[in-house]
């Protein structure tokens, strides 16, 4: 059958009608085609916004400029701050240093101690997709106002609270401000601004008997693992806990755990693997945080294992003594070394994730395990006297490789923390 005449059949209608419509498509996305940034707008991070000045005319930091212009804000629940590298920057000078704050201990105040060198003091941890913001007393401070911001934990805690303390007070008034040094809670106030940044002094968080008179041999040591009544009946009132714990229970040995009060005798213990002995004293922090902290005027945060370094060759230091004479971070990226358990990372995990009660991990340990430079090492002391020359002779048995100078590495836990806070 011929078709009608001046009718065109379907399909050539058809051809046309898809032709005219791609042309049209094209003639559309030439003129008002999608910025490539409407993408980031899934970005809970915003863009870092950036100011030219005379070294960007220049174009002296064009790869500067352009790493930057990739990173975004720091944003808690978008950037990780395990992921970053260590970087020089001679320019960025410490907010205190061990003479102008008078609130360290002798135990990390390396340079008054006669440490040489100071570049430990100028590397920056850099993340590789944020910018992690720069600690700002002031914006601290106004945070802070009329709460009570309390670190619990070791020694290693200590250094973390006294590092917060003299990030802050040098912007205070000295008729504005007070510390109060006791054996096991210390207290700095900020008067002006009604808020007290306290020390609680509980290594194992849970009770033990080497809590006030404290057993130099680990093998003494009994740890109540199902209490910390009496270390938390000064928690009360808190508004913002940083809690840590580690070290301590890092002896080497089996650990001596206990149920039931030290006063009906120390002979009933069970000896456990340090892990599980870890265990049960964190299950026990738990119990008390879930049922005694409101979420909704407390927050709580649990800072992960600070590392040792004891062992130069896990950074192919063969010839080294510990951390002896480090004068750089190791640029390895990803660097774990012995000094961290990783055991000890998966209880925290584990427990923290079952807990009723938010609880912020800020993870201190990849960024400070490349930190081998860091540690008050022979500039420090023992027995509450300066090691003396003889003794610095002797790295292998006085070097701490555990602790570390002040202004230094805790100063960056800080500078995390207040950027979660």
């Amino acid at each position: 059958m011929k078709p009608s005449r001046g009718k065109l059949p379907l399909p050539i209608i058809t051809v046309v009608i898809c032709a005219f419509a791609i042309i049209a498509l094209l003639y559309t996305q030439r003129i008002a085609s999608p910025s490539p940034n409407s993408i980031l707008r899934f970005k809970s991070c915003s863009r870092k916004k950036h100011t030219p000045n005379s070294s960007d005319r220049d174009g002296k930091n064009d790869l500067d400029d352009s790493e930057a212009d990739d990173k975004f804000d720091f944003d808690p629940e978008e950037c990780s701050i395990v992921n970053g590298k260590w970087v020089f920057n001679s320019s960025v000078k410490p907010l205190y240093t061990d003479r102008s704050c008078p609130y360290l201990d002798r135990q990390v105040s390396c340079a008054k101690n006669g440490r040489p060198d100071s570049a430990y003091r100028h590397w920056e941890w850099q993340l590789d997709d944020c910018e992690l913001p720069r600690f700002n007393p002031k914006t601290a401070l106004k945070k802070l106002r009329g709460k009570r911001l309390m670190f619990v934990g070791d020694s290693l805690q200590r250094g973390q609270w006294q590092s917060f303390v003299c990030l802050v007070e040098h912007i205070i008034p000295e008729d504005k401000k007070s510390m109060h040094r006791g054996r096991s809670h210390s207290v700095f106030k900020a008067k002006e601004y009604n808020t007290t940044i306290e020390f609680y002094w509980a290594p194992f968080l849970v009770e033990s008997n080497s809590d006030l008179h404290i057993i130099g041999d680990p093998r003494q040591r009994i740890l109540r693992v199902d209490s910390v009544s009496k270390h938390a009946k000064h928690w009360l009132g808190v508004d913002i806990f940083v809690f840590n714990t580690y070290v301590w229970w890092m002896s080497g040995l089996r650990i001596k755990s206990l149920w039931g009060s030290f006063a009906n005798g120390e002979e009933g213990y069970e000896e456990l693997d340090a892990p599980v002995a870890y265990r049960f004293g964190l299950k026990t922090w738990a119990n008390w945080v879930d049922s005694t902290v409101n979420p909704n005027k407390t927050r709580v945060f649990f800072t992960t294992m600070s590392p040792t370094h004891m062992r130069s060759a896990d950074w192919n230091n063969k010839d080294g003594i510990k951390c002896y004479n480090e004068t750089k971070p190791v640029m390895k990226r990803g660097h774990w070394g012995t000094g961290s358990d990783k055991r000890i990372m998966n209880v925290v995990d584990s427990i923290v994730e079952k807990m009723k009660v938010p609880v912020t991990v800020i993870n201190i340990t990849q960024m400070s395990e490349h930190r081998v430079d860091a540690h008050s090492s022979v500039y420090t002391e023992t027995q509450g006297k300066l090691l003396t020359e003889e003794q610095k002779a002797d790295p292998l048995r006085y070097a701490d490789c555990i602790h570390w100078c002040l202004p230094g590495v805790p100063d960056t836990w800080n500078q995390a923390f207040l950027a979660y806070l």
